[in-house]
């Protein structure tokens, strides 16, 4: 492998490599002595570049809740802290995990407080490089919802209360730069507006779905992440393992959307085995695999800061880790486009 480029995250001098290891699947799908051979291969390929979340793995469950973190953190131990970059994220409002915080109700000051005392603790770290609100408290459509219902308005804590929260948390020394994650572009220029008024922290990054069969970034997010400085770090880049195929050679094939049928509800669209077939398709027209088309392409867009490979053990990380580095043409971009003005966004 070619060594891998370094980004920088906002107007700052954050630099992060192209490609982040993430963990959601340790400590569920991934056993930690396999978590920890993973980490030790990334960071031999020169990815020093962690991303996790108190609430994983995942899919969340009380057994399971900070493993992640706790997977990472004893293998952080024995590396020299100030070489990795570790990002983690706060749970939003979710009524429905209830071992998280009671809920958590609200993503207001006692509870992102609480919480990265809890990651800093699993972590067995002084301080978070990147902390992200791992998704919005306020209405918005996520995780496969796909319109905005103005019927599902609730009380929030507003989004100036959160910058305060995490400027405490930044003077304290806790918190390096903060991210949000799965939001849309009202709500990131909020963030940097607020930011810019009140001489609060400034969002680097925005961790959202990018992947062939999910493109929503580019129409708003795009425009709106370029000119505020924003970087994507671009999570589920194999669409849940649907853009290896292994799907569509076998729909029983063993993987989390198998194991857990009702965790993979965005891919359960009309046009996504449609959209995956012509992928599919292009892909051996151009004697590549599927996997190779799809993280070549995710890491090859202009906007994409940072692209978030996860595996459920270090042979899957050992061949898709190579498969980021592949290199889309021009041509080949524009018959991507092809495929995608036909199939737009089936799975956002």
């Amino acid at each position: 492998m070619t060594p891998f480029q370094q980004n920088r995250l906002g107007d700052t001098d954050f630099l992060v490599p192209e490609i982040c290891l993430g963990t959601m699947t340790f400590g569920e799908q991934t056993s930690e002595s396999d978590a920890h051979a993973q980490l030790d291969y990334a960071l031999a390929a020169g990815i020093n570049f962690i991303d996790t979340a108190e609430m994983y793995a995942v899919p969340p469950r009380a057994e399971t809740c900070g493993a992640s973190e706790s997977i990472v953190g004893r293998w952080l131990a024995r590396q020299q802290r100030d070489k990795i970059l570790v990002a983690t994220k706060v749970a939003g409002p979710a009524r429905s995990l209830t071992w998280i915080r009671n809920g958590p109700p609200a993503m207001d000051r006692s509870n992102i407080r609480t919480a990265i005392e809890g990651s800093l603790q699993r972590l067995q770290t002084e301080y978070i490089d990147l902390y992200q609100l791992h998704w919005p408290e306020r209405n918005q459509p996520m995780f496969g919802q796909w319109q905005f219902d103005p019927a599902n308005e609730r009380e929030g804590t507003s989004i100036r209360e959160q910058l305060e929260a995490l400027a405490e948390l930044v003077k304290e020394g806790k918190i390096r730069y903060v991210g949000v994650s799965n939001e849309h572009p009202w709500g990131v220029m909020q963030f940097v507006k607020l930011a810019d008024e009140l001489g609060l922290p400034r969002i680097v990054s925005t961790q959202n779905s990018y992947h062939l069969l999910n493109r929503t970034f580019e129409t708003g997010l795009a425009e709106v992440c370029y000119r505020e400085k924003v970087g994507l770090l671009a999570y589920s880049p194999l669409a849940f393992g649907h853009l290896t195929g292994k799907y569509l050679a076998n729909p029983a094939a063993p993987g989390r959307l198998t194991q857990w049928p009702s965790f993979g509800q965005r891919y359960t669209k009309p046009n996504v085995i449609p959209a995956l077939n012509a992928y599919a398709e292009l892909a051996r027209r151009h004697d590549l695999t599927l996997t190779q088309l799809a993280l070549g392409f995710v890491r090859s867009r202009w906007f994409v800061a940072s692209t978030i490979i996860g595996a459920s053990s270090l042979s899957q990380l050992q061949e898709t880790l190579p498969a980021t580095q592949t290199p889309i043409s021009a041509e080949l971009l524009a018959e991507i486009d092809e495929i995608h003005l036909r199939y737009t966004n089936p799975a956002p």
